[in-house]
């Protein structure tokens, strides 16, 4: 696809012509949609297109742009960021545009905040809690309770409710162009909410000062962190574009060993859970990361919801969940994975279909290195499906699916009970994708 066509680049005025060049690129007419009366729309007000994947569907997805001027904020500070959006219950459109990275970790006046200001006051310490839930003297059998437990979740409270960012329906948050717009340290929180436009920012270092040992997760225990990157709760109508996730500069490969596991700081990149549903995300960059995109937090949520369209998204260095679908109904289509082991960062899988979720992956393209087998790019429980058709490895169409059933005892089945119909943008052939995206996704493109 050629770079320059990508219409959610350009603030250019829109014509009602299509030229014969741009169609023999092998652009879809369906991706670039055309308004005559649309004029020039500026990035702060653009909408999702029709078409464009689930979050398109009934009444689309406009954010803030019915936003009036004393609901358009430029924030450049957390508290800043605080104040413009408001009461997560107020439905009025907003259009905040972040100027510069925002750290979440500091107080009302900038003050930078550490782990040991959360703790303070709450009386948890992490050799006392260690030394309270040693598993040779605590045991396996039961979750930590106690003085430092209720200690710890205290800390773990007090940084919550500074790094939280809770995000009210028909907002749009815009990252400004040039200014290495984004959030260091934070999450932004759409929970049941309507009409949500995330774009052009940059989330890194979202860490939980204080995961939570749990004795009974897995064989030998897991530490289980709290906080996403973006999160979706109960959310409809999410259009999350042209933002980038990592974990960096703290990457899992600094993380210590207590009990013999990881110490876990980092959660989910952006997670689709609670039954949210008609999401979008579009041409992001995730990379040095571990879970990164949960679609459904349990196996027992409620059928009809979770649909979700996943395109043109480039995931490098990435462990899992890319995404890990449950019940929903998920489009997998024209994204980049490159699995080549990275900064400590190993593919476990890419994509993992369980609950019975109903996955189409189509036209993806995987770079996979000789220590990678492909059995290893897809997952599942044995009740999911996938869907797969012109996917590439390494430049060859591969069939995926029969190469993990192949080695699995837990079959992904083939077939689905629905037909993708939201697809403006879909591309017929995977094989540019490695080029394309690496200059049209993630922050930082859109002026």
């Amino acid at each position: 696809m050629a770079a320059p066509a990508h219409r959610r680049s350009l603030r250019k005025r829109r014509t009602l012509v299509v030229s014969a060049a741009v169609v023999a690129a092998g652009v879809g007419a369906a991706a670039l949609v055309l308004n005559a009366n649309a004029g020039t729309v500026d990035l702060y007000h653009e909408t999702l297109a029709a078409k464009d994947g689930w979050a398109s569907s009934g009444t689309g997805t406009t954010g803030g742009t019915k936003a009036d001027a004393a609901h358009t904020f430029t924030v450049s500070t957390r508290a800043q960021l605080v104040k413009a959006l408001g009461s997560a219950s107020d439905t009025t459109p907003r259009i905040i545009k972040i100027k510069g990275t925002i750290d979440a970790n500091t107080d009302d006046a900038g003050k930078k905040l550490t782990c040991a200001d959360y703790a303070s006051g709450t009386g948890y310490s992490l050799s006392a809690y260690l030394k309270a839930y040693d598993p040779s003297t605590y045991g396996r059998s039961k979750l930590p309770s106690g003085t430092q437990e209720k200690a710890r979740a205290a800390a773990q409270t007090k940084q919550a409710k500074n790094i939280v960012f809770k995000v009210p329906a028909n907002t749009s948050v815009v990252g400004v162009p040039g200014t290495n717009a984004g959030i260091t340290g934070g999450m932004l929180q759409i929970q049941n909410v309507d009409n949500v436009i995330v774009r052009n920012l940059a989330f890194a270092a979202t860490e939980d000062c204080f995961p939570q040992w749990d004795p009974t997760d897995g064989d030998d225990g897991n530490w289980n962190s709290n906080y996403d990157s973006v999160t979706l709760r109960g959310a409809t109508h999410v259009w999350a574009d042209h933002n980038t996730f990592t974990d960096a500069p703290h990457l899992d490969s600094a993380n210590p060993k207590y009990y013999g596991r990881e110490y876990q700081i980092h959660d989910g990149a952006l997670d689709i859970t609670k039954s949210s549903d008609l999401v979008t995300v579009s041409r992001n960059q995730f990379t040095n990361h571990d879970k990164t995109t949960l679609i459904g937090s349990s196996d027992s949520e409620p059928a009809g919801k979770l649909r979700v369209s996943i395109h043109h998204n480039v995931y490098k260095g990435i462990t899992q969940r890319a995404p890990l679908s449950r019940v929903g109904q998920v489009h997998i289509y024209n994204n980049y994975y490159d699995v080549t082991p990275l900064n400590g960062y190993a593919v476990q899988y890419s994509i993992n279909s369980r609950a019975k979720a109903q996955v189409v992956a189509e036209n993806n393209y995987w770079k996979v290195p000789s220590s990678v087998k492909v059995a290893k790019l897809l997952s599942g429980d044995g009740t999911g499906s996938v869907k797969g058709s012109g996917n590439l490895v390494n430049g060859t169409v591969t069939d995926l699916v029969a190469a993990y059933n192949a080695a699995s005892s837990k079959d992904l089945k083939t077939t689905v009970n629905w037909t993708p119909t939201l697809t403006a943008g879909l591309e017929s052939s995977a094989k540019n994708l490695p080029t394309t995206l690496g200059t049209t996704a993630g922050a930082g493109v859109l002026k």
